[in-house]
């Protein structure tokens, strides 16, 4: 077995069984670093003495007969907007370029507490605002599978690294689809836990010290290269913080053995005005043959009663309510881009026009007022309501991640061109994430196939509540 992409579960074990020692994992990791982090750039600040001791003692305890956890020993990375104690956290953003946090989120010290050693940050987009990675801190990540394409964002150094065989296991954090966007790009697993179930406590935004804006979208979740590392990762994070008191201490839910046979499956290729490119649609239609021919019951629909494009719009309020406030206070707008770029796109660009929901429901956010903002969170209960009773009828829902794969490299908000028709880019990349988060849906995203060019295509597998784990521990159920 090749170390570097060993899953974590598989390391973890290797470990324990004294197959392979924490610094020879922790080594082979540096090396494939050294190797090919150069072009990819995946890998933004290296805790390489640090890590090296703490491994030296991993090995040492395990020869005295202590095991420290589930991950006793096994060399992780963390998105470098989750602050980690004594580790350089920047964000991707200048202000912070040697800002040392005095305490790890909480997160990152659950992950330590279960025996991971953190040894490197992964390099995100400026202040997660983007869904190509790139900063002036720490330059540009490029896609391991092609190197002219990008990785996505604003996790994409998160799932480059593990794609690359950096690391087995890196939290991200998902705001607008900054988890599943990347681990779409680059083939990797992702998961986005159901609002309220893993802490943020010691994301960044917002500016470390500052008040709390960001409380209705932002979830962080694990990227790796098994739907049993995100089992185990969210087991560990998830759980109320006295840190963050609006997480709730509720227990979580225990994998069932449901029949694949039993199991109500609903799926779509999408809404009218997105239309998936074709390789992303002839995966998608080969993934749902392989469970029909499985014995599942499957049908093609949509949520019932829920407007895409309205909920869209909803999500564009919000977004910019909550980050524009968050930004203001960062003295920059990156806030702002979401809600501005989101709503020219509708009122301007075929086939966003106005007069769509997503145009008329511009004026919830600019102005802003605390009124408007009321009615934009009355809004989300409705759209979180419909998604719940179309959710009542099926054990998941599975839709795409982005309308293509991993596109070349480009400007900021530039036209997506996709089967040859162009498209606005925050819709291209989000459209099929964004809604999520306003709904608070648990989501994960798997690998399903490439495309014709050889990039990575992957699904969103949308849950209820908190019940994933009972239908989706077989990955292979969709990549047959």
């Amino acid at each position: 077995m090749d170390l570097v992409f060993a899953t974590a579960s598989q390391l973890a074990q290797m470990i324990r069984d004294k197959e392979v020692s924490a610094v020879e994992i922790l080594d082979a990791y540096l090396e494939q670093i050294a190797k090919h982090n150069g072009k990819i750039k995946a890998i933004a600040t290296l805790d390489t003495e640090k890590a090296k001791q703490r491994a030296k003692e991993a090995d040492e305890a395990l020869a005295r007969g202590e095991n420290w956890g589930l991950l006793h020993g096994v060399p992780i990375t963390i998105k470098d907007t989750i602050e980690t104690a004594g580790l350089l956290t920047t964000a991707g953003y200048q202000p912070l370029k040697n800002y040392l946090p005095q305490q790890d989120a909480t997160v990152a010290a659950r992950l330590k507490a279960a025996g991971a050693i953190v040894f490197a940050k992964t390099n995100p987009a400026k202040l997660a605002g983007d869904y190509q990675t790139n900063n002036s801190v720490f330059g540009r990540t490029n896609n391991p599978w092609d190197l002219s394409c990008t990785v996505g964002g604003s996790s994409g150094g998160s799932a480059g690294a593990i794609a690359a065989g950096f690391s087995p296991l890196d939290l991200g954090s998902d705001v607008s689809g900054s988890i599943r966007h990347p681990a779409h790009c680059c083939g990797v697993y992702g998961l986005m836990p159901t609002d309220r179930r893993v802490t943020t406590t010691g994301h960044i935004p917002e500016l470390p010290g500052k008040p709390k804006h960001i409380r209705h979208l932002l979830r962080i979740g694990p990227l790796a290269r098994s739907i049993k590392d995100l089992q185990l990762c969210f087991s560990l994070i998830a759980g109320a913080d006295i840190r963050q008191p609006e997480i709730p201490p509720v227990a979580l839910d225990r994998p069932t053995d449901k029949k694949l046979t039993d199991l109500r499956i609903a799926w779509t290729y999408g809404v009218d005005f997105l239309p998936v490119s074709k390789d992303t649609r002839s995966c998608l239609q080969t993934a749902i043959n392989s469970l029909s021919n499985a014995g599942c019951y499957i049908e093609q629909c949509n949520p019932t009663d829920l407007d895409w494009s309205k909920a869209l719009a909803i999500y564009s309020a919000m977004a910019s309510y909550e980050l524009f406030t968050s930004a203001s206070r960062l003295g920059i707008l990156s806030g702002m881009w979401m809600g501005i770029t989101t709503e020219f796109a509708a009122r301007t660009q075929t086939p966003f026009k106005s007069g769509t929901p997503l145009a008329k429901k511009g004026n919830l956010a600019f102005p802003p007022s605390l009124a408007k903002y009321n009615t934009v969170l009355t809004h989300r209960d409705r759209i979180m309501t419909q998604m719940d009773r179309f959710m009542n009828d099926w054990d998941a829902w599975i839709c795409p991640v982005s309308i293509t794969p991993a596109f070349p490299h480009c400007d900021f908000a530039s036209s997506i061109e996709v089967d040859g028709i162009k498209y606005p880019y925050l819709l291209a990349c989000g459209g099929y994430t964004m809604p999520l988060n306003l709904t608070g849906s648990p989501v994960v995203v798997i690998p399903i196939g490439q495309s014709k060019s050889g990039l990575p295509i992957g699904v969103q597998i949308v849950g209820k509540d908190g019940r994933m784990w009972s239908y989706w521990r077989s990955p292979k159920r969709l990549m047959k």
